[in-house]
């Protein structure tokens, strides 16, 4: 199908229909602008909605709009013709609606539900709307409120504002006044802009587009036509700029003129070798503060180390334990901050029950607050538990130096008399696994939280695998060691089964196979063979248990005896990967995100550990838009009560698994 203006002359829209029950020709049009080079939506002839223009890859408003297995497009302009068009994989049934809205839908018939279910839309939320923040405004989704203004932009009008009446939009800070040294400051991740008057010129390069700006006084921005590669061509603005919205990722960049002042003060901001030269002054001033603080710092760690090592030598119960931890710390220079146990006990009401969050086989979780109000997990190991203290010395060598947004961060510990605690931030969503497997508490996971968690968790486990000082292999991954922040950011937790590695090491085997089954590869199962490739099984189980809402150990369905695992392969085999979906989340759900993640998680959980991929690769894969290989069979898949028997004598204690106790 095409869409746009065809070299035969013909010009080609769509029009919705006057209601649900009249189709005749309804207010809304979509078109193609040939013009700017992009899509729009129209009210009576009134611009209501654009993509932004065509930036080779994609339209820069709309970066969920990406080729999949299921639908492809392109974008064809020349001389004579542009039109969008696209083509349908026969093995799904979709079909394109204009609604009496003005929005544009792709919907995906589903045999299960019996229904059709919303493969994309455009509109699709408050920023789509023509010019909503104003001049200079950007739109951001999930702002409060969604305009502001671009940095070194002030609000044109303080009180219209102040009444969510942005579109009066912005200006600049400080005025251009056309003379020497005007210059442009880089936006980043945005929907290019509209304006009065645009040129484009698809042959120049990037610096002759800025120069080609730069001598008109009239151009207050440029960027790249085309971003494949190094960027080529050129697009000019010449007038106000509208229609601004703010991606976190896949938007474009944008070179919008300033005056010199303002492109100094924002180099100063933006630039650290800058500041050191503001502040190098206060630097030399300050350096001996800093020694004697480095001196007085060095004698308290010097201290605390002494304690551990009278507390370990006093010990004759757990002489050889404590000996072991007060060397290990040392060797380890964990760098962390000793707690008191008065202070901890006094933070967690004396370790009250009302306190505790959860148990598990190394002891209980309990929620704390130091003064000021910070709130913090406590992880106190149990007495009865040796093998206990081998996880807690595990986990604080471990997580000591890892600092990455999708790790649980550490605060610090407590070595005291018999106690062993762990201080950790405190997350207030909890885990994962309440509210993937609550039918009431699913609700509030739609697909666009689900797909953020899923890249979160595949970044932290990308960092452990590569990024950070040592390999580590978390051995025990799953949806109830994945806890929430307030914004439901994900963030790895529970390294008491981690091992880590140095050097080009990447593998190890070992007699005490632990876990949770379910999320166990195949090799590390029954062979105790664990790699970075074992994470990656895990990884991949997590990934389908999130898409489906179901759980992988344990599942049932009326027709055969497959696990998960196995359920997705049948389905991905036989092309019916949407039944997949959890029917919680299909009102939300962007399928060729949804079956991306399919694909990922099935490539994650092959039963060779060759065939699977790198976190990298994962990572990749998940955020890129490219052709994926074909996934070999699963490990695991094959009927349950033939697994069960078999790892009868593998079987072992989940000694980190969690209970969360809910109060009633």
């Amino acid at each position: 199908m095409k869409v746009g203006r065809l070299a035969s002359g013909l010009d080609v829209i769509i029009s919705s229909w006057k209601s649900n029950d009249d189709p005749s020709q309804g207010p809304y049009t979509f078109e193609i602008d040939g013009k700017g080079l992009e899509l729009v939506v129209r009210q009576n002839s009134v611009l209501k909605s654009r993509s932004g223009p065509w930036n080779g890859v994609g339209f820069s408003g709309l970066p969920l709009l990406k080729p999949d297995p299921f639908l492809s497009y392109a974008f064809v302009f020349n001389d004579k013709e542009a039109y969008l068009t696209y083509d349908i994989n026969s093995s799904i049934a979709l079909t394109l609606v204009f609604d009496q809205d003005g929005v544009l839908e792709r919907l995906a018939w589903i045999d299960r539900l019996n229904n059709w279910i919303v493969y994309s839309s455009a509109p699709g939320d408050n920023c789509d709307n023509y010019a909503l923040c104003g001049a200079y405004g950007r739109c951001t989704i999930g702002n409060s409120p969604a305009c502001g203004c671009l940095n070194r932009f002030l609000p044109k009008n303080q009180s219209e504002w102040a009444r969510a009446d942005w579109s009066s939009g912005c200006v600049r800070r400080t005025p251009l006044n056309c003379q020497n040294g005007d210059g442009f400051i880089k936006y980043y991740n945005i929907k290019l802009p509209d304006s009065k008057i645009r040129a484009m010129n698809k042959s120049m390069t990037t610096e002759e587009c800025r120069v080609k700006c730069l001598n008109n006084c009239s151009c207050m921005a440029y960027t790249n036509s085309d971003i494949r590669g190094n960027g080529s061509g050129c697009i000019l603005w010449f007038g106000d700029l509208v229609d601004i919205r703010q991606y976190t990722e896949d938007g474009q960049d944008l070179y919008i003129r300033m005056v010199s002042s303002e492109i100094v003060a924002h180099t100063l901001e933006g630039s650290p070798k800058k500041k050191k030269v503001g502040i190098i002054v206060s630097v030399v001033l300050s350096a001996l503060l800093l020694l004697g603080l480095g001196l007085c710092l060095f004698l308290q760690k010097k201290r605390k180390h002494n304690r551990l090592n009278t507390l370990g030598r006093t010990k004759k119960k757990e002489n050889n334990t404590e000996e072991q931890w007060s060397m290990k710390s040392q060797d380890e220079s964990l760098d962390l901050p000793h707690f008191d146990l008065t202070a901890i006990a006094i933070a967690t009401s004396n370790f009250s029950f009302n306190n505790l969050l959860g148990q598990g086989g190394f002891g209980p979780v309990y929620k704390g607050a130091f003064k000021g109000g910070h709130d913090i997990a406590v992880k106190r190991l149990s007495k009865e538990s040796r093998q206990g203290l081998d996880e807690f010395m595990n986990e604080v060598k471990c997580i000591a130096k890892l600092q990455h947004r999708n790790l649980v961060k550490l605060l610090g510990y407590c070595i005291e008399h018999e106690e062993k605690i762990l201080i950790y931030e405190y997350m207030p969503n909890k885990s994962l696994d309440t509210y993937i497997f609550d039918q009431i508490r699913s609700k509030l996971l739609d697909w666009p939280k689900r797909f953020h968690i899923i890249n979160g968790v595949s970044r932290g486990l990308l960092y452990l695998h590569q990024d950070s000082r040592l390999r580590i292999i978390h051995r025990d991954l799953k949806l109830s060691n994945i806890l929430l922040d307030n914004d439901m950011n994900p963030k790895i937790s529970d390294f008491g089964m981690a091992r880590s590695f140095g050097g080009n090491e990447t593998e190890a085997t070992t007699r005490r196979v632990v876990g949770t089954y379910g999320y166990m590869s195949p090799e590390y199962a029954i062979d105790g063979l664990f790699s970075i490739k074992s994470d990656v099984f895990s990884f991949g189980v997590l990934v389908l248990e999130i898409v489906s809402g179901k759980r992988n150990w344990g599942f049932t369905h009326p027709k055969h005896e497959l696990n998960l695992l196995g359920h997705v392969w049948k389905l991905y085999k036989e092309g019916r990967s949407l039944e997949l979906i959890d029917e919680l989340k299909v009102e939300s759900c962007y399928v060729p995100e949804v079956l991306r993640s399919i694909h990922v998680g099935l490539l994650c959980v092959q039963h060779s550990p060759e065939h699977r991929p790198s976190m990298s690769t994962v990572a990749l894969m998940l955020e890129g838009n490219g052709l994926l290989p074909q996934p070999n069979e699963p490990g695991f898949f094959t009927e349950r009560k033939l697994i069960e028997e078999n790892m009868k004598d593998l079987s072992s204690t989940n000694e980190v698994t969690i209970t969360v106790l809910d109060g009633r």
